[in-house]
């Protein structure tokens, strides 16, 4: 199942030209990560990250822009899994304006890891579960 979450744009992540400044996208993208952790997993990612000392941070992201947002816009993100290994994890983000036009497209591998030494680790079962589940019913591709 593809999570969808929405926001509004505000006047701080713009730039001169009245649009979104690109690194802004990125920074939705990992709120809305973080956001998707109850629906996936059933547990919020300050609990994953603070107390079980789980981690999922990128080692590659790629993207695509397709149109601009504006400041005002609401921006409508739709995330998956596109693949799951060991203790990888690739995300797919899609973003589209109120219109329903799309406007950014990205794919973000993450791994798993320990809080506390960094070294990457298995997925535990629980948190796989949830993974797979938003795999096997697939996005909007």
């Amino acid at each position: 199942m593809a999570v969808t979450q929405s926001r509004r744009i505000d006047f701080p992540q713009v730039d001169m030209a009245g649009i979104v400044y690109y690194p802004e996208y990125w920074d939705m993208c990992h709120r809305f990560f973080e956001g998707s952790w109850p629906q996936i997993a059933k547990i919020d990612y300050p609990t994953l990250f603070g107390e079980r000392r789980i981690g999922f941070p990128a080692v590659d992201n790629k993207a695509t822009f397709h149109a601009p947002l504006r400041y005002g816009d609401v921006v409508e993100c739709r995330l998956w899994i596109s693949k799951i290994g060991n203790s990888s994890v690739e995300w797919q983000y899609r973003y589209f304006n109120q219109g329903g036009d799309l406007v950014w497209s990205a794919s973000v591998m993450t791994v798993c890891v320990d809080m506390d030494s960094l070294a990457p680790m298995s997925i535990p079962e629980d948190l796989r579960a949830g993974l797979a589940a938003t795999k096997a019913e697939g996005g909007d591709e």
